[in-house]
């Protein structure tokens, strides 16, 4: 599994630095984020990096939205009529402008648009079907990933899921990118049939042999490493690791207006602001909160040099980048033989975990709401429930994904 770089709100230089450091890697652009000529010219500064590669995510979940950057670009209808659109010429004449768009890019694969589904019905497939269709006919043999996007409802609907999966089987992109809304709009998930549908979900695809992108990713979920998931994003700030629809709207507020820095504690996966860190100093913890050095992370090395974390600080751009520096190596270390060697990784690593985290919570120091603590359970109940369900498929064709 891959980690790729969601791009957001002021991630250009973080997404140049990393994929110099890491050696290459794949950044998804963001027309929200991104005027038309500031798309052009950091997609070729990206190009000009070794194994620098791009994807476009066309972001036309809501055809209503009114992000005026967003609307700014040249492929987004002037006018959007649902009856119209899908009955006429509008799949076709979208697709080839994202066609070409993606040629100028320079991306090496064609994501198609894709409606957020708030319910998985005849109408949202049919869409999507119309969409494939229309970049078969226009794709000029670039490979295609058909975006499915789905509300939190939505995922929590196993019906509505297998009705997904047994149309998937009709389909025949070389893959899929998958945005999922989680749900009350938590940061993390603690919902475990959501997660557990999750799993199914990506692999149902994977299992039909096709790339599985899952976009707008926080270190949660590194889990989808247990159903061969190609590819996980994720970036800076939390809306781009999750997936706020609101997002696309110009009233949306997020907490880029809400500066506060946070250190990610990859054994304890979990985030703390700086006075915790303190605490943690104080009562001879701190050490237990350092990065393991195979992460290779030296963004953080300043506040483990003996004196008390708040006083020599952590800048918001280290906290990022040694945060996509972690879960980079996170990522990149999931290399298990087997589906079940995978599942007693994955496991070990939660029960680790645990164990920090009960040590750190007993002195006080917390993670408030990205404390992973809380969802530990979640992530471990839809690890059981994936195995039961699909544990037997992943068994046999695990070496082929």
């Amino acid at each position: 599994m891959e980690l790729y770089l969601q791009f957001g709100h002021g991630m250009m230089e973080h997404c140049r630095h990393l994929l110099r450091s890491w050696g290459g890697g794949a950044v998804v652009l963001s027309p929200r984020d991104l005027e038309p000529d500031q798309l052009a010219r950091f997609s070729a500064d990206i190009r000009g990096i070794d194994n620098g590669r791009l994807l476009f995510d066309p972001q036309f979940y809501l055809p209503h939205a009114d992000h005026a950057r967003l609307r700014r670009h040249d492929y987004w209808p002037d006018q959007y009529e649902t009856a119209s659109f899908w009955s006429g010429s509008g799949p076709v004449e979208l697709v080839t402008r994202l066609r070409d768009l993606n040629v100028a890019l320079g991306c090496d694969r064609l994501i198609l648009p894709g409606l957020l589904a708030t319910s998985i019905d005849d109408d949202w497939l049919a869409h999507q079907t119309a969409v494939l269709e229309a970049g078969s006919q226009v794709a000029d043999d670039k490979p295609l990933l058909m975006t499915i996007a789905l509300g939190s409802d939505a995922v929590r609907n196993q019906d509505q899921l297998h009705d997904l999966l047994d149309s998937a089987a009709g389909w025949n992109p070389a893959g899929f990118y998958v945005v999922l809304e989680h749900p009350n709009g938590d940061y993390l998930v603690g919902d475990p049939s959501w997660l557990a549908n999750f799993l199914d979900l990506v692999a149902g695809l994977r299992l039909r042999r096709r790339e599985v992108i899952v976009g707008y990713c926080t270190h949660q979920f590194v889990i989808a490493g247990l159903a061969n998931a190609t590819a996980i994003c994720s970036g800076t700030w939390m809306n781009v690791r999750s997936f706020p629809p609101a997002k696309f709207y110009a009233a949306y507020e997020d907490e880029i207006r809400q500066r506060s820095v946070w250190y990610y504690c990859p054994q304890s996966l979990s985030e703390y602001k700086l006075p915790f860190l303190d605490l943690a100093h104080t009562q001879g913890l701190l050490a237990a909160m350092e990065p393991d050095p195979s992460l290779g992370s030296n963004y953080v090395a300043n506040l483990f040099g003996g004196a008390q974390p708040t006083t020599v600080g952590l800048d918001e751009q280290n906290a990022f980048r040694h945060y996509l520096h972690c879960l980079h190596g996170q990522v990149s270390g999931i290399n298990s033989n087997s589906f079940d060697d995978e599942v007693a990784a994955e496991r070990r690593r939660l029960e680790d975990a645990r164990h920090l985290l009960t040590r750190l919570w007993n002195a006080g120091v917390l993670g408030q709401l990205r404390d992973f603590l809380q969802v530990i359970d979640f992530n471990l109940a839809a690890i059981l429930a994936h195995s039961n369900t699909r544990g037997h498929q992943l068994r046999r064709s695990w070496g082929n994904l």
